[in-house]
């Protein structure tokens, strides 16, 4: 990779990490459901007008965005709101990588390899260690959740997999048409609709800030640079690039928002992305299956964070790319 691209790699991962950090600002302005709907009507508008017609079929778009938009997001904001700390939620997230080699196994046939296995393991491994951390220090119900999040997250990239969209960039802005009415329609029975009257009456520079900054620059900016680089690099160069991504999100809510880091949490640290890159970059076998026409390019969209990149040595059908909490 260039230098400029390289940059450009670590520069998202930046973005993507800080994220985490910018949600917990906006916490303190919006309640979480709230905050989740109007971030992705921000992503929706205008950009649906600039993108074009949708290019795969409807019940993808909805599917993707029902389970990324509302439940991974939701999870996500929700635990985040509960306590999670979000240095921690940025490193728990990236578990996600595991839900998806599981998942890809079970709908798509894709046979792990024993090192994806091994790492798999050890990225679990860290799962627990966490949990001990958190559970002796803070709240292990919204622990539960951040992980509940990481799970839909798998769940989404198979989801997204399976819809091969020939236009990542216009698949997501679709996709995030489809949780905006969701997302209010359960804020106003969860949250109450004098809560979100409230927020929405008391909003400021910051809290607009927060919501254009998770909007436009961790999904538009960040997921549009994400792709670009793919279309230029093989996924197995970028994706490593993504294990960045809680090291930024743990320093800068270290920095910003005073979060301590005990050894412990390190320990977890270590071990999670030990285990996702492991997870991540070793290569998986499918199945033994008749032959098939070839299939159609695979995306994986990002959802705070990229995804898993396709593994070394397998053919290249299309790019995966990864999103932000």
């Amino acid at each position: 990779m260039r230098p400029s691209h390289v940059l450009l790699a670590v520069l998202v991962a930046a973005v993507w990490g800080v994220n985490f950090t910018v949600i917990e600002v906006g916490l303190g302005h919006f309640p979480p459901l709230l905050f989740s709907a109007l971030r992705f009507l921000a992503a929706a508008l205008p950009a649906v007008f600039l993108v074009g017609r949708p290019k795969v079929a409807w019940k993808w778009i909805v599917a993707v965005g029902l389970v990324l938009g509302v439940a991974k997001f939701g999870l996500l904001f929700v635990g985040m709101d509960a306590g999670m700390p979000a240095g921690l939620s940025s490193l728990v997230l990236q578990i996600q990588a595991v839900f998806t080699a599981l998942f890809a196994f079970l709908v798509l046939g894709e046979r792990p390899s024993g090192v994806r296995v091994l790492g798999m393991g050890v990225a679990l491994g860290g799962i627990g260690v966490a949990a001990v951390d958190e559970g002796t220090t803070g709240p292990l119900g919204a622990f539960v959740l951040v992980v509940a999040a990481a799970v839909c997250w798998g769940v989404s990239n198979v989801l997204t997999r399976r819809a091969a969209s020939p236009d990542a960039l216009n698949f997501m802005v679709w996709v995030s048409t489809v949780p905006v009415l969701p997302l209010l329609g359960l804020s106003m029975l969860l949250e109450g609709p004098s809560r979100d009257l409230a927020a929405l009456r008391a909003l400021d520079w910051q809290g607009v800030g927060t919501v254009l900054y998770v909007a436009w620059i961790t999904t538009v900016f960040g997921f549009g640079a994400w792709g670009w680089l793919l279309r230029r690099h093989p996924a197995s160069t970028v994706a490593p690039f993504s294990l960045l991504v809680p090291v930024f999100g743990m320093s800068s809510a270290a920095l910003f928002l005073g979060e301590s880091v005990s050894p412990l949490r390190w320990c977890a640290a270590a071990l999670l992305v030990g285990g996702v890159a492991l997870t991540s970059l070793a290569p998986s076998r499918r199945r033994e299956q008749p032959p098939a026409p070839a299939p159609a390019p695979e995306v994986i969209v990002p959802a705070e964070g990229p995804a898993p990149s396709l593994p070394a040595g397998q053919p290249r059908r299309g790019h995966f790319v990864g999103q932000p909490r």
